[in-house]
């Protein structure tokens, strides 16, 4: 049966930044909130929204997918419309394209007249726009909490800020008012430093837009919850001065799991992992922006065949056809595993994959919509994160006892074959420790009446502090 609007239903407009780990979670609570019969306008560009994931017929009706021309700039590739479509080094080309929205945005936002507007970290714009036309905003970023306090209160983006210089990321801030080893390594943010703290070609940094976009904000909400992170919660409302609302972890569905196509790419990898015992397995993947170097993704291959444990590994040889560092693979390397590894150069159907029996744990980049998705089906975490708010990811659940993150080299994040099998002997084959799955939290994201909760709280402030009809329509 077709989800249909109610009378005090909300109408909503979402503007995602253009990554799909970004777009993914939006969709994700854009289903949450139509299933409730709100409707939604979901603002993308074409090839990106063409390239989302299919709808279930019921929720259809209630959300509208809005396409949005990127305009082309220098040194942005054509056909470029999200970071997976592009090296590390020329993603702030795609903040310049994606800046240039403004004027049409705020077209959009006049015609459709939504109650409210959620608005991610990039478009820090939105903010003002809204405002002129009487719409409510949420800042909803798919960061955690924890993300969020690291970043620092709105006005440290704009000169504000102690830390000038990347060692000063190296420990946490010093609004943090508990002990914690979560920080950035010096090799994460030396990595991204110069783009996100400083400034880019955009014009200003990414810490610069997401306090921006925060100030602009009536309302804050981000990826999480009390359960997992209450801590990192708190010190957040503290840190705001306006209504952070934490609308859960959007665990998948069961619904999600069906909803992804039975092709023959699906029949073949199921027909591989039939093959293999009960939570014998490791699924490798890195997420749709992080491509390991050239050397590293030799000592991931030379540490996966050392292991001598079968592997599924999801590999990016490229981002897009601009990139020319196409990585390789060992020589010799695929023959040598053969039976026991298989490498997939195409996309492949993740939440499948996790939710097969014969999987047990995930090398993964820390990517908190890979966290959730394998800790709702309760495989093991090894950690080896690339880029951004990975690394923080990391040394969190670390901390936490919910994964164990492969050693490193803490000045330039190099590793080698050993530490990455060593690393997956710990967690697959050693019982004893605390590598394993955290049951707790697994139950926490498992819990459907908990997550849901988080959702139907969100929705209620929406629905208290809409603006009057008669504001956007005058």
């Amino acid at each position: 049966m077709a989800t249909q609007a109610h009378e005090d239903a909300l109408h909503i407009a979402m503007i995602p930044w253009l990554a799909f780990g970004h777009m993914i979670p939006y969709l994700e609570l854009a289903k949450h909130m139509a299933g409730r019969g709100h409707r939604i306008s979901f603002l993308s560009t074409p090839r990106n929204i063409d390239r989302l994931p299919k709808l279930s017929p019921n929720l259809e009706a209630l959300v509208e997918f809005v396409k949005i021309e990127l305009p082309s700039v220098e040194n942005l590739p054509e056909n470029a419309e999200a970071t997976s479509d592009l090296p590390y080094d020329k993603v702030q080309h795609l903040k310049v394209a994606y800046d240039l929205l403004q004027k049409p945005v705020a077209g959009l936002l006049a015609s459709l007249a939504p109650d409210w507007v959620l608005y991610d970290f990039a478009p820090y714009w939105v903010g003002p726009i809204a405002r002129k036309l009487g719409i409510k905003t949420a800042q909803f970023t798919i960061f955690t909490a924890l993300t969020l306090v690291y970043a620092g209160p709105p006005w440290s983006s704009k000169g504000g800020d102690y830390r000038k210089k990347p060692e000063d990321f190296t420990v946490a801030p010093k609004w943090v008012p508990f002990h914690t080893s979560v920080a950035f390594s010096y090799f994460a943010i030396n990595k991204i430093f110069d783009d996100a703290i400083k400034m880019n070609k955009s014009g200003v940094s990414d810490f610069y837009r997401l306090g921006a976009g925060q100030e602009g904000a009536d309302i804050i909400a981000t990826r999480s919850s009390y359960e997992v992170e209450p801590e990192w919660l708190k010190v957040l409302e503290e840190l705001m001065q306006k209504p952070v609302f934490p609308i859960g972890q959007l665990p998948p569905r069961s619904n999600d799991l069906n909803a992804e196509e039975e092709n023959e790419a699906w029949k073949c990898i199921k027909q591989w992992l039939d093959s293999h015992n009960k939570g014998s397995v490791i699924y490798v993947a890195f997420g749709s922006e992080a491509k390991p170097s050239q050397d590293e993704a030799t000592q991931i291959a030379l540490g996966l065949e050392d292991s001598g444990m079968p592997f599924f590994w999801v590999m990016r040889t490229q981002l897009g056809s601009s990139d020319k560092d196409r990585i390789k693979l060992p020589d010799g390397f695929e023959e040598r595993v053969k039976g026991r590894g298989i490498v997939w150069s195409t996309w492949a159907p993740q939440l499948k994959i996790l939710a097969h029996d014969s999987v047990g744990g995930f090398l993964t980049h820390s990517g908190w919509s890979s966290v959730v998705e394998a800790l709702s089906f309760g495989r093991a975490l090894i950690l080896l994160s690339f880029l951004a708010d990975q690394g923080l990811n990391s040394k969190f659940l670390v901390e936490k006892k919910m994964g164990y993150a492969v050693p490193r080299n803490e000045f330039d994040g190099s590793f080698t074959s050993a530490s990455v099998s060593e690393s997956l002997r710990k967690v697959m084959v050693e019982k004893e420790g605390c590598y394993r799955v955290n049951t707790k939290m697994e139950e926490v994201i498992r819990d459907r009446q908990l997550q849901e909760g988080y959702v139907d709280n969100f929705l209620n402030y929406l629905k208290s502090t809409r603006p009057r009809r008669e504001r956007l329509l005058g």
